[in-house]
């Protein structure tokens, strides 16, 4: 939550922090610990933990980073998904989880052709989970075989790895040029993907509602609301100690915390100052939406999960090379009970049946950039 986002919200409130008591600078910076990943690699590491490092820049679902590696073997690497950091509520067959596996990977391959490596990516070698399931985690969603080649050429998004962000704040109130859409349009798709944008005040005006109603949703949802605070990291503290989940910090929150109005139990409680303070950010970044995109798929395979993973943080890295910000917000895609009924009427005005998936639903815009969010550090990622 940005300082004008905030005093919105505690106006409201009629709470009211005095200058000379309560100053809101100086306290609760990020921990530099927490983001010295997006300073990149340092040169003595050996090349796989080297392609690694960007590969854990990768986007993914509530910043959980659920990936494990065996590097037992040499120039080999096997990714696992973490069993620890999956959403069962939100993700109730981790359709998204293996969406930011595929990130992961599309990364990983990028930093290999930069060190000039081949990586052959086999995905699920030892076969797909099961569909409708959380039984994600107990076999490989990857092997990757690397390979020395002198005839590969730098990926030109490479460049933009470290530049990337999902920027959740409100966009200027304009519809993306000609040439970023054009731009954006020509991301090469795997089989069986496609793409939608919408880019004027008729097309986004219905999505922009769809958003409203998925995001309220979810967070009047007492149980999916939950599985988001129990991964909040409040404070420069928290964030330290786990540079991983949904981040809150600087002097606001600090002062919320330190006058404990900023706790599990409040930001659960319907009328207090978290709860109402939550709804109020969201809705901020709904109204700030004026172009919209998505990627949908042939099929809802498992393979095809992951692989459109590799083709969103493309576009991200698109996005990012052009100036353009982006946002994922697939709570209108999240498989709970409750979401059924407004995902159906999404899917509807989106003229989607069949088998057909939209896999991916983004905001896109201009806005400055962003702080990156808090990155773990690759040994937590390496199994023992």
């Amino acid at each position: 939550m940005n300082r004008r986002s905030f005093i919105r919200t505690i106006g409201g409130s009629g709470l009211v922090l005095a200058a000379g008591g309560f100053t809101l600078t100086g306290c609760d910076q990020m921990p530099d610990s927490a983001i010295a990943p997006w300073n990149g690699p340092s040169a003595d590491i050996g090349d796989r933990e080297w392609m690694l490092s960007y590969a854990m820049l990768a986007p993914n679902p509530h910043n959980m980073q659920p990936w494990l590696v065996d590097l037992s073997i040499d120039s080999e690497i096997t990714l696992f998904i973490d069993p620890t950091r999956l959403l069962p509520e939100t993700d109730p067959f981790g359709r998204q989880i293996l969406i930011g596996q595929g990130t992961f990977l599309e990364l990983l391959d990028i930093a290999a052709h930069e060190k000039g490596y081949r990586a052959d990516i086999s995905v699920f070698p030892q076969g797909e989970p099961a569909a409708g399931t959380l039984d994600i985690t107990t076999t490989p969603v990857a092997h990757i075989k690397l390979t020395k080649d002198t005839t590969l050429t730098s990926d030109p998004l490479f460049a933009h790895i470290t530049e990337r962000r999902s920027n959740k704040e409100g966009y200027e109130e304009k519809y993306l040029s000609g040439g970023d859409l054009a731009a954006l349009s020509s991301l090469p798709l795997n089989e069986g993907e496609k793409m939608g944008f919408a880019a004027t005040a008729d097309t986004i005006a219905p999505l922009r509602e769809f958003a409203r109603q998925a995001v309220l949703m979810e967070m009047k949802t007492p149980r999916t609301l939950l599985e988001s605070i129990e991964r909040t990291r409040i404070g420069a503290e928290e964030i330290a100690k786990s540079p991983d989940g949904i981040d809150l910090n600087g002097p606001l929150f600090w002062w919320l915390k330190r006058l404990d109005l900023m706790t599990a139990e409040k930001a659960m409680t319907p009328g207090t100052l978290a709860y109402q303070g939550g709804i109020d950010y969201a809705m901020g970044w709904v109204e700030g939406t004026h172009n919209m995109g998505w990627l949908t798929t042939t099929d809802n395979s498992r393979a095809a999960q992951v692989n459109i993973g590799r083709t969103y943080v493309r576009m991200n890295l698109m996005a990012t090379a052009q100036g353009v910000a982006m946002h994922p917000v697939s709570q209108v895609l999240q498989e709970y009970p409750e979401m059924e009924e407004i995902q159906t009427a999404f899917l509807n005005h989106l003229q989607i049946s069949g088998q057909e998936t939209v896999q991916m639903f983004y905001r896109l815009g201009y806005r400055e950039a962003v702080s990156p969010s808090p990155r773990r550090k690759l040994p937590d990622i390496v199994m023992g």
